[in-house]
C-alpha cells in the first residue's frame, strides 16, 4: 500500500456507518464498502441499463456497468498519482449510477415528471436511497450501511430542499462545503468517461462521423497526431487510438492541475479540503475543450433523430408503467405493495427506477398487451 497524503480520506478515521459494526478483518472500511457495492443486486442490474443506446440496440455499446468500471479505472489512476485513497474513489465510482432509471436520461426525465407532485426524482438521491434502504442483504440493517465518506461521494448533487431532509449527509450543500478529494475525483472521472466513450459509441453506431468530430478541437488534435504517426491506420483502430489519447490528455491535465491547486492551498487534512474551493479540476484550456465536446455531443448525438425516437418510446414506457401502478397498486410485486402502503408514489418510483431496460419493456408488454396463446 502506497503512503496516503495527509489530506486523503483515511478509512481508520472514517466518520462511520449509520449502524455501528465490528471493524472488518483483512481489509479497510472503504474496501468493505467497495465489496458490498459489487455484490449488490443494483450493481448487477447496471449491466442491462444503458448510457445513450437502449440495451437491445447492440452488445458493444456502453452500459451503466461498463461505464462505472471505466470511471473507477480512471479515478484510481488519478488518486494514486495524488496520494489519495484509491479504494474510496473506486467505491464511489462503482456506486454513483446505482439509482439510474432504465433508458438513461430519458427514463429519468419521465420518472421525474411523474413524481413532480410527490417530491420529484433525482438519480443521485436514488443512488443514495439504494445503498441506504433498498438493498436487502443483511440481517442487521436495511441497505448496505456504507461509510459516511462513500455515501457523501455518491450524492454528487442535491437541491437545498432535499439536503435539509438528509441530516449530516446533506450538510455540505447547505454550508457550501466540498466533499473529500476522492469524491471530487470520482465526479470528474465520470465526466471524462462518459464524454469520450459516447464519442466511441456514437461513431460505432454511425450517428456521428469522424468528419463531424473533426470540428471539435480535442478530437481533431489527436486524430491528426494519430494519422501523422500511423498514416495507414483506418476504421476502429484509428478511432480507438484517438479516443485513448484524448482520455490520456484529460487524465494527465486533471492530475497536474489538481496537484498545483493542492500545493497552492496546502490542506493539512480532510477538514481543510471541505473548507477550500474545489481542488480537483482541469486547467482552463482543457475545461474549455471539454465543454466544446459536450456541446457537440448534445447537438449531434443526444438530439439525433434516432436517439430522440427511442427516447420518446422510453418516456412513454416509464410514464405508462407509473400510471398503471398508481391506478392499481395490486399490480406491484408484493414487496413493493408493502412499501406502497406507506408512500405509493415513492414505492412505484423505487420499482421503476430499479428496472433494467429489457425488464421495463417486458413489464410494459405484460401490462398493456394481450398476447395470444
Amino acid at each position: 500500500m502506497y503512503e496516503l497524503a495527509a489530506y486523503a480520506a483515511n478509512p481508520a478515521a472514517s466518520r462511520g456507518r449509520q449502524i455501528v459494526e465490528a471493524p472488518p478483518v483483512g481489509r479497510t472500511e472503504f474496501q468493505r464498502d467497495r465489496d458490498r457495492i459489487i455484490h449488490s443486486a443494483a450493481f448487477r442490474r447496471l449491466e442491462y441499463k444503458t448510457q445513450v443506446f437502449v440495451n437491445h440496440e447492440g452488445d458493444l455499446f456502453r452500459t451503466r456497468l461498463t461505464h462505472s468500471i471505466e470511471v473507477a479505472q480512471i479515478g484510481r489512476s488519478v488518486a494514486r498519482n495524488l496520494g489519495l485513497n484509491e479504494d474510496l474513489v473506486e467505491a464511489v465510482s462503482l456506486a454513483h449510477d446505482l439509482g439510474h432509471t432504465p433508458f438513461g436520461h430519458a427514463g429519468q426525465d419521465a420518472l421525474n415528471d411523474c413524481m413532480k407532485d410527490y417530491g420529484g426524482f433525482e438519480h443521485n438521491l436514488q443512488s443514495l436511497r439504494v445503498v441506504d434502504v433498498l438493498e436487502q442483504r443483511y440481517a442487521a440493517f436495511e441497505g448496505l450501511n456504507l461509510c459516511f465518506e462513500t455515501r457523501e461521494g455518491i450524492l454528487k448533487h442535491c437541491s437545498l430542499k432535499n439536503a435539509q431532509e438528509l441530516g449530516e449527509i446533506g450538510e455540505r450543500f447547505m454550508r457550501k462545503m466540498r466533499p473529500s478529494l476522492e469524491a471530487q475525483i470520482a465526479n470528474l472521472a465520470d465526466e471524462i468517461a462518459y464524454n469520450n466513450h459516447d464519442v466511441d459509441d456514437g461513431l460505432r453506431s454511425g450517428l456521428i462521423s469522424i468528419e463531424q468530430l473533426a470540428s471539435v478541437r480535442i478530437f481533431s488534435q489527436h486524430l491528426d497526431s494519430v494519422k501523422a504517426q500511423y498514416p495507414a491506420l483506418v476504421d476502429r483502430r484509428l478511432i480507438h487510438e484517438t479516443v485513448r489519447r484524448m482520455i490520456n490528455t484529460l487524465v494527465s491535465d486533471l492530475t497536474e492541475r489538481s496537484r498545483a491547486l493542492i500545493a497552492q492551498h496546502h490542506p493539512g487534512g480532510v477538514d481543510d479540503v471541505r473548507n477550500a474551493p474545489p481542488l480537483i479540476a482541469f486547467s482552463a484550456g482543457i475545461q474549455e475543450q471539454q465543454q466544446e465536446l459536450k456541446k457537440f455531443l448534445h447537438k449531434h448525438l443526444y438530439q439525433h433523430y434516432r436517439v430522440a425516437r427511442m427516447s420518446n418510446k422510453a418516456k412513454r414506457i416509464v410514464t405508462d408503467l407509473f400510471r398503471a401502478f398508481y391506478g392499481d397498486a395490486r399490480l406491484l410485486p408484493p414487496e413493493f405493495q408493502v412499501r406502497a402502503e406507506i408512500d405509493l408514489p415513492r414505492a412505484i418510483a423505487d420499482y421503476v427506477a430499479g428496472m433494467t431496460d429489457r425488464y421495463a419493456i417486458r413489464e410494459h408488454r405484460r401490462l398493456f398487451t394481450v398476447e395470444e396463446t
